[in-house]
């Protein structure tokens, strides 16, 4: 049954990478790709910092929005706000005042509901809470509303997801791998064809979120199966990883191995990978919840820290 009022718009946001989640990069990027209501680019001028009173540069913001099944005038308005990932379809606005300008209308108040999952689900829930007279609802899903400093609880929601004996092998994994690190870490680094990441520290980033990734979007047995199976049949554990990191990880979720690397995300070029950089700014400068490494009984390198 279709809508009988609906205004879907969907805010652009662009940030990436590690927060109290693993964002998934561009595999939203190809989901929204098959299913878009719409994908025409929309652009206003966008107020850059709008807590100063002196700072009047603006930046171009796109969104997009569907308007088939919208009630006109009064009809409800959804705010889907992205953001964490690229943004190619589907609808969006930014807030009423712009909508109404654009359409002309004044003494017009639609009611507006606010969605948004993961960082995105913490902006729709402190938007709520900031402008309750702008809206009359939100949905927050997996909203991160608490800043951690260092997360150790995500690793641990890790293994407790990957089950004892998954977690089991995933540990000895990364032990095998810190070992071959520190005696031929060239040749370690080649067999996951990461040879840009010369750091130790981003090297193991990557290997954590590879399983990380897998556990956290429902792909626990493409890592899992295997890994477990080479461990009976006494394989080596880090080829078998070497092989599930390069064949699905990096593929399915359309990995950019440069972005685990510092010396790239210093690059302040603007281009198509951009978003992996602003991501980190803004979770060194203002979000944290970094990804570290619990104190004992971790999957993930216990280097992995925020030293």
């Amino acid at each position: 049954m279709k809508p009988a009022s609906l205004l879907l718009l969907f805010l652009f946001v662009c940030f990436s990478y590690v927060f109290a989640f693993i964002p998934h990069r561009t595999l939203l990027r190809n989901n929204l790709s098959k299913d878009c209501l719409t994908n025409k680019e929309l652009w206003f001028n966008q107020t850059l910092d709008h807590y100063s009173p002196y700072d009047h540069r603006e930046f171009r913001q796109r969104y997009y929005e569907f308007l088939d099944y919208f009630r006109s005038p009064d009809g409800p308005i959804f705010l889907v706000i992205g953001g964490e990932e690229p943004c190619i379809g589907i609808p969006n606005d930014y807030n009423a005042d712009s909508l109404n300008a654009k359409w002309n209308r004044t003494g017009v108040e639609n009611p507006w509901f606010v969605f948004g999952g993961s960082y995105a689900g913490a902006l729709s829930a402190w938007f709520r809470l900031k402008f309750p007279h702008l809206t009359c609802g939100s949905l927050a899903s997996s909203a991160v509303v608490h800043a951690i400093q260092d997360n150790t609880k995500f690793d641990q929601q890790v293994g407790e997801s990957a089950g004892p004996e998954c977690k089991a092998v995933l540990q000895e994994t990364t032990q095998l791998i810190e070992t071959k690190l520190a005696t031929n870490g060239k040749a370690l680094r080649a067999t996951f064809n990461a040879d840009d990441l010369v750091f130790d520290g981003d090297f193991l980033d990557y290997m954590a979120d590879a399983a990380a990734t897998a556990i956290q979007y429902g792909y626990a047995d493409i890592l899992c199966n295997p890994m477990v199976e080479a461990k009976k049949a006494g394989m080596d554990l880090v080829d078998a990883y070497a092989k599930y990191v390069k064949e699905f990880y990096v593929v399915f979720f359309s990995v950019n191995v440069k972005g685990y690397d510092r010396e790239y995300l210093k690059n302040t070029t603007i281009d198509d990978d951009s978003y992996y950089r602003s991501w980190w700014f803004q979770v060194c400068t203002e979000v944290a919840n970094f990804q570290v490494a619990p104190s004992n009984d971790s999957i993930r390198s216990s280097k992995i820290d925020t030293k």
